[in-house]
């Protein structure tokens, strides 16, 4: 740990960096704190770049908490499309109905009442809490904890508990008591813009001359590299419905039904969300596809064989899934009338933010306007 004197000066140094060189983002315009959580659940496992025209069109809709809490929650939902991890936004509508309903529309200031927040952890009620009201709390996070390994040059997988208890007393040690907003997003940011994964920037470091890493010569290899999960591959088929209007059909979120693993599965792929009917293959897409529309369509429409065209083949991540989708696209004279589902224009769901769908949905529906045309000039 670093002496007094060593800790001031860590403290003066970092601080006057951050305070010439941040970067200009919205969220640091405003000590508002329903904006400062909105940033901090839309930065969970998401690049700046992406978030902010997300947080800019969200706060339009809605400005404030109260807002939130009453919107519809496929509005919220549609909002957020594009911006995956669909989760986050349904906690962050909850935990906007729990903040009107219990704490008078504004964001609690002591930790406990934080994390009981849906979708709140302890990163994300310190990062709010400090930056917000100014609270003495040390954040830690993916960023933060690489800075600290390197300084401290701590060995080892960063997330084993002990070792991140560790960093979390290191973090609270060096907070800087006077400042704790500033020094939080100055830890933060440092660990972004040049205490990087990969070749980091220690000339232009503001602190690298307390860094043990440096100093042993291992900037490069702490922290040591987590073991990733296995991928797993996975093959869906989606069919594209579409009628003579260019209009479509979606199906709503899907909820569990008795092939509870199978379509848990599919529910997690298309994120609970608007979705072409989907299957995941397990070896013949066209036919496993034309037997589930044979289960959702009326019987007076299955009665001729369906024409599945193949569409390009297009690529999807979601954490360790490694998805391959095959489009189909099925011509008909007339979209099928089924309870709880939707039809509209084809264009609309390939088009951004148009409805609550993920963008898994969208690429299905983006190969369908190109049209087996598409397929045939890849071939």
């Amino acid at each position: 740990m670093l002496q007094r004197r060593e800790l001031a000066a860590f403290r003066k140094q970092l601080l006057a960096w951050f305070k010439q060189y941040k970067r200009d983002l919205p969220w640091r315009r405003t000590k508002d704190p329903y904006r400062t959580w909105l940033s901090e659940i839309m930065l969970q496992q998401t690049r700046v770049a992406a978030v902010i025209p997300y947080y800019e069109r969200f706060l339009e809709r809605f400005p404030d908490v109260h807002a939130l809490a009453t919107a519809p929650q496929e509005e919220v939902l549609r909002l957020w499309s594009g911006l995956g991890y669909y989760s986050r936004a349904r906690n962050l509508q909850r935990a906007a109905q729990e903040i009107v309903a219990r704490h008078d529309g504004a964001f609690p200031r002591t930790e406990k009442e934080a994390l009981a927040l849906p979708g709140i952890g302890s990163y994300t009620a310190a990062a709010i809490l400090s930056i917000a009201y100014g609270a003495k709390h040390a954040v830690l996070d993916g960023n933060v904890a690489r800075v600290l390994a390197r300084i401290f040059a701590v060995r080892g997988d960063l997330r084993d508990a002990r070792r991140w208890q560790s960093l979390q007393e290191s973090a609270d040690a060096l907070l800087a008591p006077g400042s704790p907003s500033d020094w939080n997003q100055a830890m933060m940011e440092l660990g972004a813009t040049l205490c990087t994964p990969q070749s980091p920037q220690c000339l232009l470091c503001p602190v690298t001359k307390f860094c043990q890493a440096r100093k042993l010569g291992l900037a490069d290899s702490i922290p040591a590299r987590r073991k990733k999960r296995a991928t797993e591959n996975i093959v869906l088929a989606a069919a594209v419905l579409l009628d003579p209007r260019g209009r479509t059909l979606l199906l709503p979120p899907p909820t569990l039904s008795k092939a509870k693993a199978t379509h848990e599965q599919i529910s997690i792929l298309v994120s609970k969300l608007w979705h072409f009917p989907t299957i995941a293959v397990r070896i013949d897409p066209t036919g496993e596809l034309r037997t589930r529309l044979h289960e959702i369509l009326p019987a007076s429409m299955t009665k001729q064989s369906l024409q599945l065209e193949p569409l390009p083949i297009a690529r999807h991540a979601v954490t360790y899934r490694a998805i391959t989708l095959r489009p189909f696209r099925v011509t008909m004279a007339q979209l099928p009338r089924i309870a709880g589902a939707k039809i509209i224009p084809l264009a609309d769901v390939a088009s951004p933010s148009a409805h609550a769908i993920s963008n898994l949905t969208r690429k299905a529906a983006r190969a369908a306007l190109a049209g087996p045309a598409a397929l045939a000039a890849r071939a």
